[in-house]
């Protein structure tokens, strides 16, 4: 992107594949993985040894502070940019979008643009992903911030989750609901609202249901569209590779551009066995 003066800054929690991150020369400021005596910057790797640990350890999450967006600021102007585009999870489940903003509001020698994806995941990793090859493509800094907030509807990632317990020990859901599903073992289908806070989409019965259910809800959101498709898992690689082709199958107009393991960050309020579809609209 350098040869446009624009870079692209995103959280870690946006699961942007790393290929992507090292073609596109994509900055990612982490959030923070804390248990009781040590704390580690978030990433893919982490997400493993946060399993191993699972249920006898749950760390927290924290979100980059104002010291790691001024040091990528000092960064990014060292390189030679001009312009940054800054693209965030939802504003409603992290302060990230905030403090970013913050910090590049105080460089007014850097032409700034920060984007609430009112998403999480790879469904703020898609419109990241979307930006940057809008830039190679040869769109302007000012093109693509005008067109960046109109995609974000079109931008949307459902998780079907083994266990609800794990979103309730991080105060996502309450208690009650978390109990009632585990004992009718019911699986359910989240998402992000228009307002950028998770809803349930669907509860489901079984793992296979809810593996059909969550590519119908992918496909009904793309209708007759092209589309960009993220598939993405917790701790379930091998479901993940089983599903690939069903997806690819059900959304005939859909390209898959992403196929990771979910960060740390993430995997801490989801816990093992999740699989995740992002979807991007007419990319």
């Amino acid at each position: 992107m350098k040869q446009r003066n624009t870079v692209i800054v995103v959280d870690s929690g946006c699961d942007i594949p790393q290929s992507f991150v090292e073609q596109y020369h994509i900055k990612v400021a982490p959030l923070r993985i804390s248990y009781e005596e040590e704390s580690h910057l978030d990433s893919v790797e982490l997400a493993y040894e946060v399993y191993r640990r699972f249920p006898q350890e749950i760390p927290h999450t924290s979100t980059p502070v104002m010291q790691d967006f001024y040091d990528l600021v000092e960064e990014i102007k060292a390189e030679g940019y001009e312009n940054v585009i800054g693209v965030f999870i939802s504003s409603g489940l992290s302060s990230t979008c905030q403090t970013a903003k913050m910090v590049l509001d105080e460089h007014p020698e850097l032409n700034s643009f920060v984007l609430d994806t009112k998403n999480i995941s790879i469904g703020a990793g898609l419109l990241a992903m979307w930006a940057a090859v809008q830039l190679e493509q040869g769109l302007s800094f000012g093109e693509v911030c005008q067109k960046l907030p109109q995609k974000v509807a079109d931008s949307k990632v459902f998780f079907y989750m083994d266990t609800l317990e794990y979103l309730r020990k991080g105060g996502r859901i309450g208690a009650v609901t978390s109990v009632v599903g585990g004992l009718l073992k019911i699986k359910p289908i989240i998402s992000c609202s228009a307002e950028g806070t998770y809803y349930t989409v669907e509860k489901i019965r079984g793992a296979k249901a809810g593996v059909q259910k969550l590519i119908g809800h992918a496909a009904k959101k793309c209708g007759e569209n092209s589309a960009w498709l993220a598939l993405m898992n917790g701790g379930a690689a091998e479901t993940a590779k089983q599903v690939r082709p069903i997806l690819q199958d059900a959304i005939r107009k859909g390209k898959i551009v992403a196929e990771s393991q979910i960060t740390a960050s993430m995997a801490v309020h989801t816990g093992p066995g999740l699989l995740g579809i992002g979807v991007l609209v007419n990319p």
